[in-house]
C-alpha cells in the first residue's frame, strides 16, 4: 500500500473517559434526539415496537366480579361450621347468572366465571364436602376450614377502570403488553418508526462474506454482526459497502450514511497510521464527546455528532473498534442504550444483573473489564464463569458466551464467590 496521502495526520484531541462517565454522556445525549415518526400498525405487528400513543381501558378490567378458582360462590356470612348450603346451579366462564344469591345458597362457579350478585367469596371445590344427592345437592366447608369476604374473587374494575391509562407512551410492546392491549380492544396501535442505522466497516483487508479472502484478507464479519444486533435492538440495519483505508472512500461512505438516524463505523479508530475515521469525521465538522473509554476490550471507542447538512438533522455516530469482540461489547454497553432512545423508548442503562463468580479472575488497574462469560441461571445462586478466549478477535469465544462479566477497575483480583456485575446479551 502506498502511504503518501493516506496516513492519518490529524492532531488527536483525546478525551478518554472512565466507563461510567462515558455511559453517562451517551445517556445525556438522548435530549438531542429528534422524535421519531409515528405509524399505525396492527397489534400482532407491534411486538418489540415502542408505543407512541397510550392505550386506555375501554371498559372496567375485569368487567365483572371474577372467580379465580373452581368452586362455589357463597355469602361468607353463611359459611358457618356444619352449615349446609343449597347448590342452586352452575355458571361457567362466558355465562351469566341473573338471579341474586340468597342466604343459604351456593352457586357452582368455574374459574373465570362471573360471581353472582349477593355473593362475596368463592370457596374452592377441594375445601367443601357434598351432600343432599342429585335431587337437592348441597355443600359445606370441610372441618377446620374458614373463608373470608373477597376470597378467590377479583372485584370488577380492580385492575383498571374504563378510561384508565394502562400502557403509557414509551412502552416497549412485549407479550404481556400486547395481551393487555388486546384485552382493551386495541386492534391497531400507534408506534414510533424503527430508526435506520447505517453500518460502515473500514479496512483494506476486508472482503464480503460471499467472497473468498486472499492470504492476508478477512471476511467482513462486523457488518453482519452489527446488523444483527441493530435488528435485535429494534432498529433497521443498513449495511453499506466496505470503506477502504482512503480518505475519499471513507468520506463517500459517510455521506451515503447520512440518511439514517445513527451511524456505526467499525475499525479505523485506533492510533495506527491508517486509522482515518476520526480524521475524516473531524474534516466533516464532527463534534467528539469522547475518543476512548478505559475498558477492556473496547478502549478506542469514539462517540459524537455530525452537524446538520443539506437539510438533514445532526447525526449521532459511534466509531467502534475493529476487533469483533470489542465491536460487540461496545455496542452492548453504549450503542444499544442510545438506539433504544431513538426508537422512542425510555432511556436506560444496559441490562445489568449480578451473579457469583465461579473462579478467581485478575483485574486490570485503570480499566473496566467486560469479558465474555457464561451465566448459569440457577435460581438459588446464579453463577458466572469466564469463557476462555484469545483476545478481542476471538469470535468463537464470544459466540460461546451468553453474557459479559463486568469487572470494575479498582480491584486487582476477584475471587471465586465474589458477587460481580453481569451484562446480559
Amino acid at each position: 500500500m502506498q502511504s503518501t496521502g493516506i496516513r492519518s495526520t490529524a492532531k488527536r484531541h483525546e478525551r478518554v473517559l472512565e466507563f461510567d462517565a462515558a455511559l453517562g454522556i451517551v445517556l445525556e445525549q438522548v435530549a438531542r434526539l429528534a422524535q421519531p415518526p409515528i405509524e399505525d400498525v396492527p397489534l400482532p405487528d407491534a411486538l418489540g415496537r415502542v408505543l407512541a400513543e397510550p392505550v386506555t381501558a375501554d371498559r372496567d378490567q375485569p368487567p365483572f366480579d371474577r372467580s379465580t378458582r373452581d368452586g362455589f360462590s357463597i355469602r361468607s356470612e353463611d359459611a358457618i361450621a356444619d352449615t349446609w348450603l343449597t347448590v342452586v346451579g352452575q355458571v361457567r366462564a362466558g355465562e351469566a347468572w341473573n338471579a341474586p344469591l340468597k342466604a343459604g345458597e351456593a352457586l357452582e362457579t368455574m374459574t373465570g366465571a362471573p360471581v353472582p350478585e349477593g355473593a362475596d367469596a368463592v370457596v374452592m371445590v377441594e375445601h367443601v364436602e357434598h351432600g343432599g344427592g342429585k335431587g337437592s345437592p348441597s355443600i359445606r366447608l370441610t372441618a377446620g376450614r374458614t373463608i373470608a369476604a373477597g376470597e378467590n374473587v377479583v372485584p370488577r374494575g380492580s385492575e383498571a377502570r374504563a378510561g384508565d391509562l394502562v400502557l403509557p407512551v414509551g412502552t416497549q410492546m412485549d407479550g404481556a403488553a400486547i395481551a393487555l392491549a388486546a384485552a382493551c380492544g386495541a386492534a391497531m396501535v400507534k408506534v414510533f418508526a424503527r430508526p435506520a442505522v447505517s453500518i460502515v466497516a473500514t479496512g483494506d483487508e476486508l472482503v464480503d462474506v460471499t467472497e473468498t479472502p486472499g492470504p492476508v484478507q478477512i471476511r467482513n464479519s462486523n457488518s453482519y454482526g452489527l446488523a444483527a444486533l441493530v435488528t435485535a435492538a429494534g432498529g433497521e440495519a443498513r449495511r453499506l459497502p466496505v470503506a477502504p483505508d482512503r480518505r475519499d472512500e471513507l468520506e463517500r461512505r459517510i455521506f451515503q450514511a447520512r440518511d439514517a438516524e445513527m451511524l456505526l463505523l467499525s475499525g479505523g479508530v485506533s492510533m495506527g497510521e491508517y486509522d482515518l475515521v476520526e480524521e475524516v469525521l473531524l474534516s466533516l465538522g464532527a463534534e467528539f464527546l469522547f475518543t476512548g473509554v478505559r475498558m477492556q476490550p473496547g478502549k478506542p471507542l469514539v462517540f459524537g455528532w455530525l452537524p446538520e447538512r443539506d437539510g438533514r438533522a445532526a447525526l449521532p455516530f459511534f466509531g467502534l473498534p475493529g476487533n469483533p469482540v470489542s465491536t460487540q461489547v461496545t455496542f452492548a454497553c453504549f450503542v444499544e442504550p442510545l438506539l433504544r432512545a431513538t426508537r422512542g423508548a425510555t432511556p436506560e442503562c444496559p441490562r445489568f444483573s449480578q451473579a457469583t463468580l465461579a473462579s478467581d479472575v485478575d483485574g486490570r488497574p485503570g480499566l473496566t473489564r467486560v469479558l465474555p462469560a457464561r451465566l448459569d441461571s440457577n435460581r438459588a445462586r446464579p453463577e458466572v464463569s469466564l469463557v476462555m478466549w484469545q483476545g478481542s478477535g476471538d469470535m468463537a469465544a464470544n459466540a460461546r458466551a451468553n453474557c459479559y462479566a463486568v469487572l470494575p477497575p479498582e480491584v486487582e483480583r476477584f475471587h471465586a464467590g465474589d458477587i460481580v456485575t453481569v451484562l446480559l446479551k
